[in-house]
């Protein structure tokens, strides 16, 4: 097991490996398992792993490992096939868990060893000197979740239910009695036979009704963690109801595999009490495990962490969707300074992302349309604190993700749901090399600068874990400084001083930063001039901070300067 250095600042690298290791050219719409291939397990090698730590990851998430629904039939390895009215797309939505104490078998080279297949991994991932994060989906599973593989003595999700009553703490899932379900999916879906449940299952985005529609999550179920939602929410938590038995259990499974942490899906969807009650009890197992938990609802953050033990959370609805907005100018940069601040001491636990396998990527024409507009957004996303920084691959390779795959369409999104070839990774794999051979010019360039970026955080002690000072309060309605498209502020560690500026301005300025008096007392740093060094270039700038005078700079369009001082 590899610890956790607590001096280490984490860099995550999300990665969805049917996609990433596929070898395959076929890009037909909608297209099978056979006609647009698959990526493996075994696609990352020791060579790609060590590719992916030269990058600056810390932390490999592997999207998707868990069996889910698909319609791919693996019958003849003993697996239950899924009705194709009740899966979204050809491979299959990573979110749809079919069962818990499975592998996919899709990223298996043969398929009756994809559990050993899945502990090489583990192994291989370890030696690259990565820590390795998966997916733990705990407020839904596939409408036909069945576990073929289950550990002796465990009792599959439902087994035992109740079904002629809406709810009871000791079922696992909700049910709708007397209704078939319906709504308006068709349950057919070119089968012989139409999709039957009877009595229907609540649906997993709380659709606690018969009908889901086709923009509802209707290939799940929800999971009944003792919430009576059709009765003013009611908590039945004493005895511990039966789904969290079952699900610590399943988290210890793969916790004593060897992974490193897990990222928990719509973790606010589940009692922040079964948290409370859960994560302890697999840290007692393995301490140095990390919980990260996939939140939206800012006035529940510090429920998740200090009851409910998350380390860390996601900064979707502030920092995430500011710098988005910054970046495509419908925002000033003074917002920054008001989102730091309404997090009020716990910036130190939000994971940080301008790209998942949720969002539109940076260069699609839904977001910015180009990856180098937004340079400033990266630079500060991993500069700003010592809180973890993820990308999603490709990110580094300004993937455009404007494909029209098939069930995902073309949305800006890396498709989840699809078997299909990213451009852009597929060129960088080139069959297995994983070089720069088949990359253009733009790409080679953008993957420099992440590698660059993504290794200071680590190299650099005053990143990884010094003192944050925002400098826009000093630089309101300043005649050289524009608050709406520059960003500036201060990392101090020990010695060393960095100070961090980006300009989101489509042409070059020349800017002049007030650096006050409150910031040399703060930092404890005295007035200077002299040579600092811009770690993004290695280039030797003069500087001058004084309390009583503008430090000045030039800063190129959708770019940043991170200087680096020794006092």
């Amino acid at each position: 097991m590899i610890h956790c250095n607590m001096k280490e600042k984490i860099i995550i690298y999300a990665v969805l490996p049917r996609l990433f290791g596929n070898k395959t050219r076929g890009r037909v719409q909608n297209g099978s398992l056979q006609e647009n291939g698959c990526g493996k397990m075994a696609d990352f090698t020791p060579h790609v792993l060590n590719e992916i730590k030269k990058l600056g990851a810390t932390h490999i998430w592997y999207i998707g490992l868990v069996e889910h629904a698909t319609k791919t039939n693996y019958e003849e390895y003993g697996i239950q096939v899924d009705h194709p009215a009740v899966v979204k797309g050809k491979a299959g939505s990573p979110y749809a868990i079919k069962d818990y104490y499975d592998i996919d078998p899709d990223l298996a080279k043969n398929i009756p060893d994809r559990m050993a297949e899945f502990h090489s991994l583990i192994s291989r991932t370890h030696k690259a000197g990565l820590k390795m994060i998966m997916d733990f989906i705990p407020n839904h599973v596939a409408r036909q979740y069945h576990s073929d593989v289950k550990p002796e003595g465990v009792i599959d999700l439902g087994e035992q239910d109740d079904t002629s009553i809406a709810f009871s703490p000791k079922n696992n899932f909700y049910y709708i009695p007397g209704q078939q379900l319906g709504g308006s999916i068709d349950l057919h879906y070119g089968a012989a036979k139409a999709y039957v449940e009877f009595p229907a299952k609540a649906t997993g985005n709380d659709r606690f009704d018969a009908s889901p529609n086709i923009t509802d999550w209707y290939e799940t179920v929800k999971l009944n963690y003792g919430v009576d939602y059709m009765n003013g929410q009611s908590h039945h938590f004493d005895p511990i109801p039966d789904t969290w038995h079952k699900m610590l259990d399943i988290l210890l499974f793969w916790t004593s595999k060897g992974v490193d942490g897990f990222r928990c899906d719509m973790a606010e969807m589940v009692p922040v009490d079964f948290w409370h009650w859960a994560i302890p009890q697999v840290k007692e197992k393995n301490p140095s495990i990390i919980f990260i938990a996939e939140i939206y609802n800012p006035g529940a953050y510090r429920e998740y962490l200090f009851h409910g033990h998350f380390d860390y959370l996601y900064d979707k609805v502030g920092l995430y969707d500011t710098l988005r907005n910054i970046t495509c100018g419908r925002e000033s940069c003074k917002v920054l300074t008001d989102h730091w601040q309404s997090l009020d001491g716990i910036q130190t636990q939000m994971l940080n992302f301008l790209e998942n396998h949720d969002e539109q990527r940076i260069a699609s024409d839904f977001f910015a349309g180009n990856a180098f507009k937004a340079l400033p957004a990266m630079i500060i996303s991993a500069t700003m604190n010592t809180n973890p920084v993820m990308i999603y691959f490709g990110q580094e390779l300004g993937e455009r993700g404007m494909d029209s795959e098939g069930f995902s369409g073309q949305d800006g999104r890396t498709t989840i749901f699809d078997y299909w070839t990213v451009d852009s990774v597929y060129r960088w794999n080139n069959q297995g090399k994983f070089d720069e051979e088949r990359l253009d010019k733009n790409e080679k360039n953008l993957r420099q600068f992440y590698t660059t970026l993504l290794n200071l955080c680590n190299e650099e002690k005053a990143i990884r874990e010094g003192t944050f000072f925002d400098l826009t309060y000093a630089n309101l309605e300043g005649w050289k400084f524009n608050e709406h498209k520059q960003f500036a502020y201060l990392r101090k560690f020990e010695d060393e001083l960095l100070l961090i500026v980006v300009n989101f301005d489509d042409h070059p300025v020349r800017t002049a930063i007030n650096i006050p008096r409150h910031a040399f007392d703060y930092l404890n740093f005295p007035p200077l001039s002299m040579e600092a060094k811009e770690l993004l270039t290695g280039n030797i700038e003069h500087i001058s901070m004084m309390p009583d005078q503008t430090t000045q700079l030039q800063l190129e369009s959708r770019s940043g300067k991170i200087l680096k001082i020794h006092i």
